[in-house]
């Protein structure tokens, strides 16, 4: 099972220990699923009605989670090891070009959350349904022609690498721009920097792992590393349902209020005792 990077001739006690390795990921893997493919349909079809005129950002979301319901159906297929071996290789290919697709979409959201806060004039004008469709059209053909042409392992190491410094510049550029900003309510704004953070940190800590292992010369996954790296690239589709909380509105602003903004408030008190004594004076 998803032995395409273990050594076909492997020796007893490695065998036993790929075994123990393949069970320990398929027991982690079968609680993903039963937690995370329930909750992610109730977010695809909770976010459904947040789409609107003025209000594309679910739509990415939305082919986010589509995304990961791919593969979650993969994993499934790979929990349940069929022992036609074609089976075995195209949920592979299927469950990769879904990774690859849930990166894009990641960009996506970093991109839109951006935009909306660096040129929220210009995007005002720009952002429709029919733009957001189209790009969304084009990540999943680009997703499978990646998983389905190209030689597969270096082409997806080499991908998993590209989207960290656009996702860093989005986060700093909004940074930047936040304060210059005056058409957005500050609710939003923290949760589109919430948003930029979370897409960050999914990207960095649950994706980019997997180069380690792609880049090696010698097969890793029967070692301790391996199957943490392995864990952590199926708890994706979890982490993006943290996605799903922040397009809402309510409970949520007052946490973001309290962790994000704690600095800021602190800043402006001061500004304003500056003020005051210096207009007594």
């Amino acid at each position: 099972m998803e032995d395409i990077y273990i050594n076909n001739t492997l020796p007893d006690n490695a065998s036993s220990l790929y075994n123990d390795t393949i069970f320990i990921i398929n027991v982690v893997t079968s609680i993903i699923i039963c937690i995370g493919l329930p909750l992610t349909l109730v977010a695809m079809y909770a976010l459904y009605s947040l789409v609107g005129k003025d209000n594309v950002a679910p739509i990415y979301v939305i082919n986010l989670l589509i995304s990961d319901l791919i593969q979650f159906c993969c994993l499934i297929v790979w929990v349940a090891q069929p022992e036609d071996e074609n089976i075995d290789n195209i949920a592979r290919d299927i469950y990769y070009s879904g990774l690859m697709a849930s990166v894009c979409f990641m960009v996506c959201i970093a991109l839109e959350r951006y935009l909306v806060i660096a040129c929220p004039l210009w995007y005002r004008f720009r952002r429709t349904i029919k733009i957001s469709v189209v790009v969304c059209v084009l990540v999943w053909i680009f997703s499978l022609a990646m998983c389905f042409i190209f030689a597969f392992v270096y082409i997806l190491s080499i991908f998993f690498l590209l989207p960290l410094p656009l996702l860093i510049f989005f986060l700093v550029g909004t940074l930047k721009a936040l304060s210059a900003s005056i058409s957005i309510h500050a609710d939003e704004k923290r949760r589109i920097v919430a948003m930029l953070v979370l897409v960050l940190l999914i990207y960095t800590l649950l994706f980019l792992p997997i180069n380690i292992l792609l880049l090696e010369k010698h097969d890793r996954y029967d070692t301790a590393l391996g199957i943490v790296v392995r864990v952590f690239l199926r708890l994706s589709p979890l982490a993006d349902l943290v996605l799903y909380v922040l397009m809402r509105k309510g409970a949520i602003d007052k946490l973001l209020a309290s962790v994000c903004c704690c600095r800021m408030d602190s800043n402006d008190v001061s500004s304003s005792t500056v003020i005051t004594v210096h207009d007594e004076k």
